[in-house]
């Protein structure tokens, strides 16, 4: 019964029926055909208003509301535009320097707002523009900024990796520490690709011309040289610092620190200059750590908190989500229609999340009822190669199946599935999810349903147009360009899942910030534990045989 339940499913999905609704009127059905076929237990369904009360009652999924509301209010507080404009022009003289810079925006908006839309929204309004304006190719300028977008899904605080840990039953601290370098690496990746098409057709990546460059001193030099100094400065003095006078050693809780007190350091000293008017920084240099802290110091606070073991993920949302209304304050953009606007879109993805989820739950009880997860356990297992051939067979399934879902609606009907199957294997399950995460944000790039082309088509141009600053007559980018600009990085995605799969350690240090228990130690500390004994006069004796005396007349 359980492939039939399973295929209906897959029925009922392609022709277009709402996921949620899908999956919970399949559950009902086939849990009455059960019951009458004597397949089901009615016994089950007894279960099923705990388990929908236990999915509202989820401590873990309230993070889901408060990063995308935090990452709505960041989106129109005006941040992802200075961080554009600013790190386009530190990045502009180079050969694809813009789009380096859309690379290392994307990575930063993806550490503070975790969501896809935002991101690539956002840059598809303020960089496309100025790229298409300079020369850059149609194609590798919108598959950067939509590729870029998309890092949302595996940098934390995803969403994604949310639902992840939960479905898989680990802990989302753990899950944001396993994926934070798997994500950083993709960005490494990304930035590959963008070099190496400014070595084969330098003329599809030109860089900004003279004109272009604005942050400049009064002589018309940008003297890039005093970050590099500040950067080595500010890096010593939070080194030494954390070195000589802390406890903190090594591993996530050092580095976040270092970074941290980095950070602080250099703010100190660019605001230092303003306010003495010391003029040793330039004017880019100041503008460029003026417009950092505040992501930074937003990473800080909500990635920095959670790795450091001082708050849980939905702690860390909470503040984040006050961090960014505080920001959106100081920049003087919160107005009461934007906190309105952020608190809709919000309660609209969240109900949606938690209507999948229900309907996955009425599912799930039904599947289970009539011994799917044994089938799927089997089949899996049961494959050729171990471990090596279920990861090979189950990222291929999840490649294909994100060509027609998206990842919430994988993350909750295919995960709960596998994941049984990949802890009998053996497999971590905090790598497992970031597998899997990485090969989830495919869903956003494919051809011809990926959201994130969906999302930059709702921005790029449509038709023919004057730009703004040159004059100049622009042809608009078609919906082929942007598909075929998405496939080069679709592969490096591919890419990225097999490098996690070949070199586990990249998810694996998570385990380093773990606390360590040494068992020689516990079962020392057992054995001189001295108990009395109370046997002897008037006391039980353990070793003695059972007795029993009939009681007295």
């Amino acid at each position: 019964m359980a492939p039939v339940m399973f295929a209906t499913l897959v029925v009922f999905l392609l022709l277009g029926y709402p996921v949620a609704f899908a999956l919970a009127a399949n559950g009902l059905l086939f849990a009455v055909i059960g019951i009458d076929l004597g397949l089901f237990q009615e016994n089950f369904l007894q279960a099923l208003p705990e388990r929908i009360y236990g999915t509202m009652n989820n401590d873990v999924l309230l993070a889901v509301p408060f990063f995308t509301f935090m990452g709505l209010i960041l989106e129109r507080s005006g941040m992802a535009e200075d961080l554009l404009d600013t790190i386009g022009q530190l990045f502009g003289p180079v050969r694809g320097g813009l789009a380096y810079a859309v690379i290392f925006v994307g990575a930063l908006l993806a550490a503070t707002t975790g969501v896809v839309a935002a991101s690539v929204i956002s840059m598809g309004l303020i960089s496309l523009p100025i790229m298409l304006r300079y020369g850059y190719d149609r194609r590798l300028a919108s598959g950067v900024i939509a590729a870029s977008g998309t890092l949302a899904q595996i940098i934390p605080p995803s969403l994604v990796l949310i639902v992840l840990a939960d479905q898989l039953g680990r802990s989302v601290g753990d899950m944001y520490e396993g994926a934070f370098i798997p994500g950083l690496v993709l960005s490494g990746l990304y930035a590959l690709y963008v070099f190496l098409i400014t070595i084969v057709a330098p003329s599809r990546a030109p860089g900004l011309p003279p004109e272009a460059q604005t942050l400049r001193d009064a002589d018309g030099r940008t003297r890039r040289v005093s970050l590099l100094v500040v950067t080595l400065i500010a890096f010593a003095l939070a080194y030494g610092y954390m070195k000589e006078f802390t406890q903190v050693k090594a591993g996530s809780d050092f580095v976040v620190l270092t970074m941290s007190l980095m950070v602080a350091i250099a703010f100190a000293i660019a605001l230092l200059n303003r306010l003495l008017r010391l003029k040793l920084l330039s004017r880019m240099t100041e503008q460029v750590i003026f417009v950092m802290v505040p992501p930074l110091a937003l990473i800080f606070l909500v990635l920095g908190t959670i790795f450091i073991g001082v708050a849980t993920p939905t702690e860390g949302g909470a503040m984040g989500a006050a961090g960014a209304i505080l920001l959106a304050m100081g920049k003087k953009r919160m107005t009461f229609e934007l906190l309105k606007q952020a608190t809709e879109s919000t309660a609209k993805l969240s109900a949606f999340v938690l209507f999948i989820l229900v309907g996955a739950r009425v599912f799930s009880l039904t599947f289970y009822g009539v011994n799917g997860h044994v089938w799927v356990e089997h089949l899996l297992v049961g494959l050729p190669g171990g471990s090596t051939g279920f990861l090979i067979v189950v990222n291929a399934l999840v490649f294909i199946l994100a060509f027609f879902l998206d990842f919430f609606e994988l993350a909750f009907i295919i995960v709960p599935l596998l994941g049984p199957a990949a802890e009998k294997l053996g497999i971590d399950l905090i790598w497992f999810g970031v597998i899997l995460g990485v090969n989830m944000q495919t869903s956003f790039m494919h051809p011809p349903f990926g959201f994130a082309l969906f999302f930059l088509r709702s921005v790029a141009p449509k038709a023919a147009y004057k730009d703004r600053v040159t004059g100049r007559t622009m042809e608009p980018v078609t919906t082929g360009q942007i598909y075929w600009g998405a496939v080069p990085f679709v592969v490096i995605q591919l890419i990225m899942v097999a490098l996690v799969v070949i070199f586990p350690s990249m998810v694996m240090h998570y385990k380093a910030s773990a606390v360590q228990l040494d068992q020689k130690a516990i079962d020392k500390q057992f054995d001189s534990i001295q108990v009395p004994s109370i046997g002897g006069p008037g006391g039980f004796d353990f070793s003695a045989p059972p007795t029993f005396d009939p009681p007295k007349p």
